[in-house]
């Protein structure tokens, strides 16, 4: 079954541009141009990935991205902006977008990006694979994958979908000791300089929700002057 992409964008000869590209590597493709038409889409269907202009009418992409971000549903988001808009690529990046391009782009650029985030959705596909734990425990944290259900003394954590990510990929792999631009590279599928801050962000998240005291973790630890591990509990 082919991938199926929803591009956001009021311009629509762009739109119609990239709907053109993206149906040539064999991608399904929906169009909206206002962020009404947009979220009623979203809504209403499924979708791999969703190509999201910040600067839409109607509702914006921030809102859209801020939207979809509080459901238990995930589909990648690639948000397309302006290179003045740099705060907006930060609260969108913070907000759970897997990556940005700004305009203007090159559509090689653009389709190369594409590929790159669902290069990344089949690896951590990969990683939910049969010989994995069903279920990963870690002290009173239970993880269970298949689920993306997180339990603390047998009651669920709410977690956004960015933050499950990035504690999985810690809880598999506890005691080894992640860089900022790691997981940059392997949680939201990019590597830009300048937005580790994105990780600092979604880790102290994470901390106010299951750790008993945030500033002395237990769970995701701080190795200072390198980066981030979990701690490595007895079976």
């Amino acid at each position: 079954m082919p991938r199926k992409i929803l591009v956001v964008e009021d311009n629509k000869d762009l739109a119609r541009l990239l709907e053109l590209h993206l149906s040539d590597l064999s991608y399904d493709v929906d169009l909206a141009f206002d962020g009404v038409a947009g979220w009623t889409q979203i809504t209403k269907n499924t979708y791999d990935l969703i190509i999201l202009d910040l600067m839409l009418p109607g509702i914006d992409g921030l809102e859209i991205c801020r939207r979809m971000r509080a459901q238990p549903a995930y589909s990648a988001i690639l948000m397309l902006t302006s290179k003045s808009a740099e705060l907006d690529r930060v609260l969108g990046l913070e907000m759970g977008a897997d990556d940005y391009v700004t305009k203007p782009f090159s559509i090689r650029e653009l389709m190369a990006r594409v590929k790159a985030i669902f290069r990344r959705i089949d690896k951590l596909q990969s990683d939910n694979r049969p010989d994995r734990p069903a279920v990963i425990r870690a002290g009173d944290l239970t993880i269970e994958p298949d689920r993306r259900k997180v339990s603390l003394n047998d009651k669920t954590v709410d977690l956004t979908a960015k933050e499950f990510d990035l504690l999985l990929h810690f809880a598999r792999q506890a005691g080894r000791v992640f860089t900022r631009a790691q997981l940059l590279d392997t949680v939201w599928g990019y590597g830009h300089d300048g937005y580790e801050h994105t990780v600092n962000s979604h880790i102290n998240r994470l901390r106010a929700k299951i750790e008993k005291n945030p500033a002395q973790p237990e769970y995701v630890l701080t190795v200072w002057g390198i980066g981030y591990k979990f701690a490595e509990f007895d079976p």
